[in-house]
């Protein structure tokens, strides 16, 4: 009875954190065989404390960015401090906030931290006008991108799924370009490879694998905490870190409130220019972070729900406004966790509550946060490499989701390949103009902007009405594959739809005869907006009734159900059939859902 007492409060939690989380409507998913929680499962409580701290650690990768910030303005640790605790704040509520579905939040586990794509305008407006300065554009950049996120479902031509994929993608290459230098022991230090910290960082990263790829118990969902015990372990026992560099972070009170570095607010308009480019370039990294998320959620994903979205951008705008206010910097989503979920198969959003309250928690306890600044950077690398695995790969996966033509292959390609330029030869954009040089100083706010760009140019001249003739009676199959590849190339179609309309075309233009129709041509319209493709078979003939039974083995002995067996291979193709009139003329109509 005492243990079935001790039980109850914990089973209370778990139905107060899933009713917390509960989306309404309930989007319609198909859960995937390799989700070991999806994103409406709650994990039991002891479980989802412990991938908390996970998720935690993950994020505490961009708080990083702050120290670099603070450093590149000239700023003290007392200042670090404060910017880092206040964003924590910040961090955790944003979190929160982004599980909830709706108008506020995506409704998925997407954790946010503080941002590196906006580290490069926030350095610019420190240096130029301080504190008060980054503060203020900080907070007005969150107000932008909380307007853009009511705009984002008209603007879905900006962000199609090969342009997000890239998005999650050139993230994961960038967080590589910061990973495998620390691995390495590299900084500007210390320029050269140590080979203490590089058997250190790669141990670290060999721990985290070891789960991910040999476990098939509850060890697989704890990658990052076993790396980084094992991690920490060697660092201690080769000297790299040491119990009084621990203790030094715990000098002060153990509990605190978070001061805010005493300066005011302040706004410059020649800096709106940098600020509202890399927003924009934020939101569509959240675009691609939110459709990783639902894709990861959905066996048969088909496109990003805006709806989610919209409500993911307007929960990370809130955390920068009020990190901006608070005196803290920009907020989006930490990629690493998403890595992390890949990696682990836990997507459930119950656990941005214990994460979120987590990181607050933290800012109250200075010394709980300085710890994590002591942790050695080839830990910090192994924690990165290994997140940017599944990020890289993800992100493919929704690049490659759809067909793509010269068109498409150009705007990602050369989006890419700047990129990766501003992370291989940083040097090249030295000279750009000081307002626009956050643009060049960030791979993912580069290629964005030139993805985004060459999308909207190379639909020129694109059209979404295209026609073919064909001789009905003989083999078109190869004729009807080409125009169908091209179209849904030019498109951006799914493999599966091309497929399904090439399969329906070519059974009703092969067995037209069997059909009882006679038309010296035959003309075959593709229509498509997205969301749906039409095709639209125009013949001479009396409109047909396509009937919806498989022949008998009877039928198909006597030649009858031949016939049959074409209508149910038409029928089975599209999502819908039907056939209208045109003048003296009949025309198949095939709908298919995309």
């Amino acid at each position: 009875m005492a243990h079935g007492a001790r039980l109850a409060p914990l089973s209370r939690i778990r139905t107060k954190v899933s009713s917390l989380y509960a989306v309404s409507p309930k989007p319609r998913r198909k859960r995937p065989s390799t989700l070991t929680y999806d994103v409406d499962e709650v994990p039991p409580l002891s479980l989802s404390l412990l991938l908390a701290c996970q998720h935690v650690l993950a994020m505490s990768l961009g708080w990083i960015y702050v120290i670099v910030a603070i450093d590149a303005m000239g700023g003290n640790r007392a200042d670090a401090q404060s910017l880092l605790r206040l964003s924590m704040i910040a961090s955790g509520l944003a979190t929160i906030l982004q599980a909830r579905g709706g108008f506020l939040g995506s409704g998925y586990l997407c954790p946010a931290s503080c941002s590196l794509t906006y580290l490069a305008p926030t350095i610019l407006a420190g240096k130029m006008g301080g504190f008060p300065l980054m503060f203020g554009m900080t907070a007005i950049n969150g107000v932008f991108t909380a307007v853009l996120s009511r705009f984002l479902r008209g603007l879905r031509i900006l962000f199609p799924p090969d342009v997000t994929g890239l998005i999650v993608s050139i993230v994961g290459i960038q967080l590589a370009a910061i990973g495998c230098p620390k691995l390495l022991g590299r900084s500007s230090l210390h320029p050269d490879a140590s080979l203490q910290a590089t058997i250190v960082g790669v141990v670290t990263l060999l721990a985290m694998m070891a789960p991910s790829i040999w476990s098939k118990g509850k060890l697989k969902l704890f990658p990052i905490v076993i790396g980084l015990a094992v991690g920490h372990i060697l660092a201690l026992a080769t000297g790299m870190l040491t119990w009084s560099d621990v203790r030094a972070q715990w000098m002060g009170p153990l509990l605190s409130f978070p001061h805010r570095v005493p300066v005011g607010i302040a706004f410059r308009p020649s800096l709106l220019i940098p600020f509202l480019v890399v927003g924009i370039a934020a939101t569509l990294k959240t675009v691609g972070d939110l459709t990783l998320c639902q894709k990861m959620n959905d066996a048969e994903w088909k496109r990003t729900d805006m709806k989610s979205v919209s409500g993911g951008v307007m929960a990370n705008s809130l955390g920068t406004v009020l990190s901006g206010l608070m005196g803290g910097v920009a907020q989006n989503n930490a990629s690493a966790c998403l890595g992390l979920e890949l990696a682990t198969g836990v997507t459930s959003r119950s656990i941005a509550l214990p994460a979120g309250l987590l990181v607050v928690t933290l800012a109250f306890l200075p010394g709980v946060a300085a710890t994590f600044s002591v942790i050695p950077s080839p830990i910090m690398g192994a924690l990165l490499i290994y997140s940017t695995c599944y990020l890289m790969l993800g992100g493919l996966q929704v690049m490659t989701a759809r067909m793509l033509d010269a068109r498409r292959i150009f705007a990602i390609g050369l989006a890419l390949v700047f990129g990766l330029s501003v992370e291989i030869a940083p040097e090249l954009y030295r000279n750009v103009p000081e307002l626009i040089r956050p643009v060049f100083a960030s791979s993912t706010a580069l290629a964005t902007v030139i993805a985004v760009i060459l999308s909207l140019l190379f639909r020129i001249g694109l059209t979404k009405h295209s026609k073919i003739e064909l001789v009905p009676g003989s083999n078109n199959l190869d004729e009807i594959s080409r125009f169908m590849d091209q179209q849904g190339a030019a498109w951006g179609m799914r493999h599966e739809v091309i497929s399904r309309a090439t399969d329906a075309i070519y059974e009703f233009v092969t067995n037209f005869g069997n059909l009882n129709l006679r038309s010296p041509v035959m003309g075959i319209v593709a229509i498509f907006d997205e969301f749906h493709l039409d095709i639209e078979i125009d013949y001479d003939g009396a409109p047909i009734e396509l009937t919806n039974r498989v022949p008998t083995l009877e039928e198909l002995a006597n030649g009858i159900g031949v016939t049959m067996l074409s209508h149910q291979i038409i029928r089975e193709s599209a999502d819908q059939v039907r056939v209208k009139k045109r003048d003296d003329r009949s025309v198949l109509c095939l709908h298919f859902e995309h």
